[in-house]
């Protein structure tokens, strides 16, 4: 596990996984949403984006977590040696959203830029939580698929499923 690409719909705890792997495994870590937007919510402009997550891809350890876009996200997946997906109920997602903005009423949420806008933030996730699930999960579930036979796959289908995942890494 050298190159870990997380990703999955929005309150999945994808940035928390990610946090806690990379202690367990020292790998680098990161987040697309501190790479794709500035200290207080801004747009980083869209080239310049690429740009940073292409220098990312050719590294030779990260963490990354996140979407970031459509073209980085394939790019990353084709990258990544090992891919792991949160694949949480619909409703856990939409929990974990909600959670997701009390706590950030008091702590910037993890892997979130400085100062971000907690309340535009959280209505951006319940706007992609419905998409992400119709549009991109079954896409996300074909690539689990397609990818087992060439890369580490981690299919994560419950908060359980997380739990005993690090577990095991911590284990090692």
């Amino acid at each position: 596990m050298k190159k870990v690409a997380i990703f999955g719909n929005a309150g999945g705890g994808k940035s928390t996984l990610a946090k806690q792997l990379a202690e367990a495994t020292s790998l680098p870590l990161y987040s697309l949403d501190k790479i794709k937007y500035r200290a207080g919510g801004g747009e980083v402009p869209h080239a310049e984006y690429l740009n940073i997550h292409s220098g990312l891809l050719s590294q030779e350890e990260w963490i990354i977590d996140g979407f970031g876009c459509v073209s980085s996200a394939w790019e990353r997946f084709s990258v990544a040696d090992t891919l792991i997906f949160i694949d949480l109920p619909l409703l856990t997602h939409g929990t974990w959203v909600t959670k997701r903005l009390l706590k950030g009423l008091f702590v910037n949420p993890e892997g979130w830029p400085d100062n971000s806008p907690i309340l535009k933030g959280t209505l951006n996730s319940y706007r992609v939580l419905w998409l992400c699930h119709r549009k991109l999960t079954p896409v996300y579930r074909q690539l689990v698929s397609d990818s087992m036979k060439s890369k580490k796959v981690h299919h994560l289908r419950s908060p359980r499923a997380i739990r005993e995942f690090l577990n095991d890494i911590r284990s090692e």
